[in-house]
Order: C-alpha cells, then structure tokens, then sequence
C-alpha cells in the first residue's frame, strides 16, 4: 500500500510539472512571432547623372568615429564641448536612465518582496465586556513578522512578456540618444560652418567696402576736375554704401548665429571664433560612401529606435493576451506573537500564514478590446517604422545627389568669380581711359560682388552637404568616440 501511494505521488508530481512546463510554453507563444518586415526602400541607392557611382572601396560611414570625419581640430574642440554640455543630449541621457530604471522595476515584479513587520497593540474592555463580566480588562498583543505580499505567481507569462516590453523600451530610449547625439554633432558642424561662411560674407563686404571707398574718393576727385559727372560719382556712392549696409547686415548675422551656436554647446566657446573661423581652412575626411546597399540605413540610430518599439508592441499584445489567463498570487508570513512582550520571541511562539489566491476572468469585454488596441498599435508602430525607413532613403538620395554636383557646381562658380574679376579690371582700365562709361565699371564690379557671395554659399553648401551625408547615414562611431 505505501509503495502505491508513494507511486501515486511521483504520478502526480510528474504530471504537476508536465503541466507546469506546457504552461510556461505556451506562455511563449502569446507573443506573436516577429520577423523584421520587408525594406520598404529600394535596395541600391538612386543612379543618374547626379550621383557618382556607387563604390565598396572607401570607408563605411557606419565605421568611421566623428574625430576621424571631422579632421579639423578646433570643429573637434566645439564638437566635444556640445556633446559635454548640450542640455537637449543631458536630457536623451537621463530619458536612459528613466527607462533603465523602469525595466529593473518591471524585471522586479518577477521576484517576491519579503518584508519584515512589528507591531503591537494594548486593550481595555469594560467589566460589562470582559469574559467573567466581573472586572475591567486589558489586554495585550505584539507580533514580529516576516513575510511575502500578494506576490503573483508568472506562470502564464504575463510578467514576463511585460519585462520583455519594457526591455524594448529601454533599448529604443538608447537608439534615441544615439540619434540625439548624432544630431548635436551634425548641428554644430552646420552651425560652425554657416557662421565660418558668415564671416567669409563679412570680410568679403569689409573689402568690397574698401575698393568702393577708393573708387569713390577717385571718382569724387575727377568730378572736381571736370572729367567724371555727378552721375559717375552718386553711382559710385550708391555702391559705397551697399557695402557699408551688407557689413552691418553680415554682422548681425555673424552675431546672432554665434549666439545659435553657444546654444548648441552649452557652454563657453573653446576656440576664439574671432580669430579661428575661416571656411578656405576647413574640411572633413573625403573618402566616405554609402556603400552599394540601402540595408546601411537599418544602423541608423533612429531606424533602430523604431523597430525597437515596434517589437515592444509586438510583446504588448502577448502581455494583452496574458491577461485572459488566471493569475495566482501569494501571500504568505510567518513570524511570533505573544501577550507579553517579554516573551515574544520565546520557544512556542511562533505563527504562520498562508493564503494562495487566483482570478480567472471569466467575462469581461474590455480584456478583448485591449487585444484589438495593442494589435492596432503594432500597425501603428509597423507605419512609423516604414515610414523611417523611406524617410531614411530620401534623406541619403539628396545627400548623394549634393555630393554627386557640387563639386562641379563649385568649379563653374570659381572660373564664373575669375571671369568676373577680369571683366571688372578690364572695365575700370576702359573707363580710366575715356573709352567706356562708369556704367559699365559699376555693372562688373556688381557681378563680381555677387559671385563672390555665391562662391561662399556654395562652398558651404559643400562642406553642409558632407556633414548631411554622414549624419543621414548614421553619423558613423559616436559612443566610440569616449566622450560617453
């Protein structure tokens, strides 16, 4: 009889934890399976007249650390400084923390809480109250306890799929800071260049400025004498002081996007921008490329960030699903009491209490309308996601398609500022002699000014346009680079 008793018990046991197991595994499936959905790009970048060829042989944007593209070492200064101090980065790095924090919370409701309670109380009955009806009676009662509160038993998973969210989350609010820097960096590098190229306007106006005082002085003088007319000379007045209104203007410029970028870093300047920025000076490292495949972009941090969150709503609707499962909780507590509190931790004193608990819903309609609102926010997530995606791929195309022209764009304008420059020598040689008209004169001198201004905006459109490429490809190793 004991033998079959004791077989019955393994019987039992053993089927207890086939059951246990199946449940546990089933658990697993309550999230739907993920695979990661198809590129909704084209695979290869964009070709044409307007891109250069696609190349494997120079450095991956992915694998080159901004102190690397950024050769120029006071740009590294400022850069360092932002990434430091940038109040918008301090704030991504302390959303990291917020929801490593909250994984560890949600990572913790896998676990029991144990505590540790005291507590004591002293009673007086009445005479008319007390057990011999006779005599007042005051009583009294201490406890100490250690014990676990209404600790749910995951055996459905819900807790579990539940961390697994918050994991995603936690995971994504990395990705984010990542793009967070990769954005500081590329807007500094703008901001610096745009301020450089500012400045080069400014110098530019100053000399400008000058020319036109001499040709005014000139001018004025041959009016005295009687070989230039009043019209020559308000002409050439009318130019003087489009100068002297472009110098006030550049200023104001060079002014208020200084005032941008102490913004962006966060702190003093580093570098002396008075004496430092010369945009001629300034250049990042060339030999970079897309690569030949669009796939690059899935190592965007952002790109990252929301498939991240994609399968945290992929584990919503499995913790959704969970919910229609029982849940078991614990409450349980052992520890001692007494009447006295001298003898509350005497031998026989003790106490325990054990109190299982289960909820099996059995209707409730808002359990199933909260499936169909997790399934609606995994679509959500799914159009956010692909939409990155191609919002990715439009960002890189026009990225390539500057890199592909203004090289040339550039070289057109330089020949255009020397044609210019010469048309306007050749001008004021013709008029100093009596043969042509100031007129003339004025309109060369106008052209040049023009293209020189446009050979500046050009000239920062192509540095622009390679910080654009390297922050749309990722950005390139910026936790690498030490200073997080």
């Amino acid at each position: 009889m004991r033998q079959n008793y004791q077989g019955d018990n393994n019987m039992k046991k053993n089927l207890f934890l086939l059951l246990l197991a199946v449940v546990f595994l089933g658990a697993c499936s309550l999230i739907p399976k993920y695979d990661r959905p198809n590129m909704p790009a084209p695979s290869a970048w964009p070709t044409g007249s307007a891109y250069e060829d696609a190349t494997s042989d120079a450095t991956p944007i992915s694998e080159v650390p901004w102190r690397e593209f950024f050769i120029d070492r006071e740009l590294q200064q400022v850069i360092e400084t932002a990434l430091e101090n940038n109040r918008d980065l301090r704030i991504a790095a302390l959303n990291v923390q917020r929801a490593r924090a909250l994984y560890g919370i949600q990572r913790a409701e896998l676990f029991p809480s144990l505590n540790a309670t005291g507590g004591g109380s002293k009673t007086r009955l009445p005479a008319d109250l007390s057990s011999d009806g006779e005599a007042a009676m005051t009583t009294e009662e201490y406890s100490a306890n250690l014990g676990i509160s209404a600790w749910e038993i995951d055996f459905f998973g819900r807790i579990r799929i539940l961390k697994k969210r918050a994991l995603q989350q936690y995971l994504a609010s990395e990705e984010a800071r990542r793009s967070a820097q990769v954005l500081i960096v590329s807007e500094v590098a703008s901001t610096y260049l745009a301020m450089a190229a500012n400045r080069a306007n400014l110098k530019l106006a100053e000399t400008t400025f000058e020319t036109q005082k001499s040709a005014h002085h000139l001018i004025s003088r041959r009016c005295e004498m009687g070989i230039a007319t009043d019209l020559d000379r308000y002409r050439s007045e009318m130019q003087l002081e489009n100068a002297r209104r472009d110098i006030a203007r550049y200023k104001q410029l060079v002014a208020q996007i200084e005032n941008a970028l102490t913004l962006l870093i966060g702190a003093a300047a580093p570098v002396s921008f008075e004496t430092t920025m010369d945009l001629d000076r300034i250049d990042f490292l060339q030999d970079i490329s897309a690569g030949v495949s669009s796939e690059a972009l899935l190592k965007r941090p952002d790109i990252m960030q929301a498939e991240l969150l994609l399968k945290a709503a992929y584990a919503n609707i499995g913790a959704a699903r969970a919910a229609l499962f029982p849940r078991i909780s614990l409450t349980t507590s052992f520890g001692t009491a007494s009447s006295e509190l001298s003898r509350l931790f005497d031998s026989g004193q003790d106490t325990w209490n054990f109190a299982p608990g289960a909820v099996l819903p059995i209707f409730d309609a808002r359990l199933w309308s909260a499936i169909t609102v997790t399934k609606a926010e995994r679509e959500i997530a799914l159009a956010q996601y692909e939409k990155a995606v191609q919002t990715a791929f439009r960002e890189v195309a026009d990225a390539l398609a500057a890199k592909g022209t203004v090289m040339a764009q550039v070289a057109a304008q330089e020949a255009l500022v020397n044609a210019a420059a010469e048309t306007f020598r050749l001008s004021d040689t013709r008029y100093l002699k009596g043969i042509d008209s100031y007129l003339s004169v004025l309109d060369a001198q106008r052209s040049l000014y023009a293209a020189q201004q446009v050979l500046v905006a050009l000239n920062l459109e192509r540095l622009v346009s390679q910080v654009r490429l390297y922050a749309v490809l990722g950005g390139g190793s910026i936790i690498a680079s030490g200073v997080f």
